[in-house]
Parts: C-alpha cells; sequence; structure tokens
C-alpha cells in the first residue's frame, strides 16, 4: 500500500469516526476564536474535565478579549486559582492586551501570526489556527504523538528532537485537503478516548487495521519513554501572622512559579535548621520583621511539575518592625474572612481551610 492511500485511508476512517464519536464539549459548540483560544490554553497540561468548569466561568466573566484585557491580573489569577500552571494566566492576559493593541480586538487567524502571541507555541498556534480558521496546519500533543508512534510504530523517545520532527512531519502529511480542524480534533480524541496511555482499547478503534504496533502487538511499549527521575523534596515554613486581628499576607514576584499569587510569608528550611529558626530567618529577611512564632497550625503536602513539598504553618504574632517587601510584590494586612478573596496557590489553600474550620470552632 503506498503511503498516499494509506493516509487516504487514515483521514477517512478518523474523520467518519470522529462524526460518530466526538464528545460534546463546550468549546465544541462554538466558531468563536476567542473561545477555542482559551480553550486551548487551559487544556495545556489540564485535563478536559477539570477545565470545563473553569471555561464556563472564565468565557461568562470574560467574553472578548477586550474584557479579558481590561480586567485586573489579580481577578484573572483569582478566577484561575485552583487550574495550576499559572503562567498560562498571565500569558493569557497579556496576549488580550496585545489582540486589543496590535489586532482591533481580533484573534490572529494564521499560524504564523498566532505564534507572536504570549503563551501561543506550535501545538497551540496550529490547534486555533487548524480549529479557528480552518488553516491546512498540523498539531502534534501528547494524545497525537501516542497515536502516531502506535500506528506507524515508530521507537524512540518522542521527546528526541529527530523523533519530535518526524511525529510533526506526519501530521502534516496526513492532512486532508477539507475538514482539517475535524481532522487534527479526531487524533487528539483518538488519543484521549482509545489509543490511551495504558490498557488502550484497541478493539474499538477505527485505526487497528492500519496499526503496525497493534499488528505486532507492541501498544503497550510505544511510545518508548525514558525512566523518570525521583522529584526533589524540600521542607518550607511559613507563617500565619497576626497584628491586630489581622493577618500578613504577600504577593509573589510576577515572573516565575506562582508569579502574582498572594501566600503567606515564609520559605525553604536549610540544613540544619529548626523549622523555628528557619522560620525566624525567613521573614526577617522577605520582609525585615521579627515574629513571635507560636504552635505548628499545619503540615501541607505538595507536589508540583518539578518537585515536591512539605510545607509547616505556624501561628505567629507580630513583634516589631513595619514589613516591607524585600523579597516580594506586595504585601498586606487582611481579615481571615478576607483571605477567600485573593488567588492563593492550592498548598495554601488548604492552610486557609484550616484556619476557617478553627474560627468556626
Amino acid at each position: 500500500m503506498t503511503d498516499r492511500r494509506r493516509y487516504t485511508r487514515i483521514q477517512r476512517a478518523l474523520l467518519q469516526w470522529y462524526a460518530a464519536n466526538a464528545r460534546d464539549l463546550p468549546w465544541r459548540r462554538t466558531r468563536d476564536p476567542y473561545a477555542i483560544w482559551l480553550s486551548e490554553i487551559m487544556l495545556q497540561q489540564t485535563r478536559v474535565p477539570t477545565a470545563i468548569p473553569y471555561y464556563e466561568r472564565f468565557l461568562k466573566r470574560f467574553s472578548t478579549a477586550a474584557h479579558l484585557a481590561r480586567a485586573r491580573l489579580d481577578t484573572i489569577l483569582k478566577l484561575w486559582e485552583g487550574l495550576g500552571y499559572y503562567s498560562r494566566a498571565r500569558n493569557l492576559h497579556q496576549a488580550a492586551k496585545e489582540i486589543v493593541s496590535r489586532c482591533h480586538g481580533r484573534l490572529p487567524q494564521t499560524k504564523d501570526e498566532l505564534l507572536t502571541l504570549p503563551g501561543i507555541g506550535r501545538y497551540t498556534a496550529g490547534a486555533i489556527a487548524s480549529i479557528a480558521f480552518g488553516e491546512r496546519t498540523p498539531l502534534v500533543d501528547g494524545n497525537v504523538e501516542r497515536v502516531l508512534c502506535r500506528v506507524f510504530r515508530i521507537h524512540g523517545n518522542p521527546k528526541n528532537a529527530a523523533i519530535k520532527e518526524r511525529l510533526w512531519k506526519l501530521a502534516e502529511d496526513l492532512l486532508p485537503e477539507h475538514e482539517v480542524g475535524h481532522f487534527n480534533q479526531s487524533l487528539m480524541e483518538l488519543g484521549s478516548e482509545i489509543c490511551t496511555p495504558r490498557n488502550p482499547r484497541c478493539d474499538e478503534c477505527p485505526l487497528a487495521n492500519l496499526c503496525e504496533a497493534n499488528h505486532h502487538n507492541e501498544q503497550d511499549i510505544l511510545p518508548t519513554r525514558t525512566a523518570k527521575k525521583p522529584l526533589p523534596s524540600h521542607v518550607v515554613v511559613v507563617g500565619v501572622i497576626y497584628r491586630a486581628g489581622r493577618i500578613l499576607i504577600d504577593k509573589r514576584k510576577p515572573k516565575g512559579l506562582l508569579g502574582g499569587l498572594w501566600e503567606f510569608p515564609g520559605g525553604k528550611v536549610q540544613p540544619g535548621e529548626s523549622l523555628e529558626s528557619a522560620l525566624h530567618r525567613e521573614i526577617r529577611e522577605e520582609l525585615d520583621i521579627e515574629i513571635e512564632v507560636g504552635s505548628e497550625i499545619a503540615v501541607v503536602d505538595h507536589t508540583y511539575t518539578h518537585f515536591h513539598v512539605e510545607i509547616h504553618a505556624f501561628e505567629c504574632k507580630h513583634l516589631k518592625g513595619e514589613p516591607r517587601p524585600l523579597a516580594c510584590a506586595a504585601l498586606k494586612w487582611v481579615r481571615p474572612s478576607d483571605l477567600p478573596r485573593h488567588a492563593f496557590p492550592a498548598a495554601n489553600k488548604k492552610i486557609i481551610e484550616i484556619l476557617r474550620v478553627r474560627r468556626r470552632h
């Protein structure tokens, strides 16, 4: 069978399967490029069921790029709270401003133009351009990567540059002349729902007869992966610092991990330090104040993409000094009841919930 004939059979099989089996997702009920862009940003490293309620709330609050561009970043981060990877929200906000200033409030219509916006890389540009505007351009995400490695029996780690480029070339060669958006979505849908990382449902797959991994019984070993390294772990100490019935919180600097979010002040415990000593040192370095460290009120375990933290939270009393934002972007004293109005990282939210329960009892 020639490559072209095989590609045609794959196109036909996927489009027919997608027409009959595509999930009814809110961003598939619209042709609004802004809504499709929003969905693609939210779906970066986030599962569909998790993203849906955020997408619906966000679109209700900010219905256009212009509305989003005018919003305060704090408001956006609060709405994004819990979705993780907060750089996506910051980039979304900055991109909205550029869409308004450079593009008269309309999303660019080509992959190359989309790539000029913050937060839009090769995959996201291909997804938006093909789904929203019908541009004949490919995309490769983790789901597509897995489908292609199995269907074409590609050995080698797909994160390797040469393998990655081969996959992008295949994705481009497979594109039909028409229905490009549906075809790209069919590849992603197949990887998400049928050609899953473990226990793929090959008996339900529209490409089973065309899949080389299936013919060689290699579905469970493809794609080739390298062993994951153990995550580094850190012990962190934070203070819930009270003064006159209010709690001191500080805002992380806008760039970097969790940029722009509020948190309880503190930091990493150094080797040989006690938790209390570390907290005194961190508060001096971060805020230039003295505190009295009281009882430990919570221990929170939380895993990020590249490391794990064990956070020890202590109830503290402000003793002297006016806090200054030496290592943060801003700070404020807030009533305990006002903590939920601010956007906090997930680990801090667990501490806030413990404080809420303590106040109630």
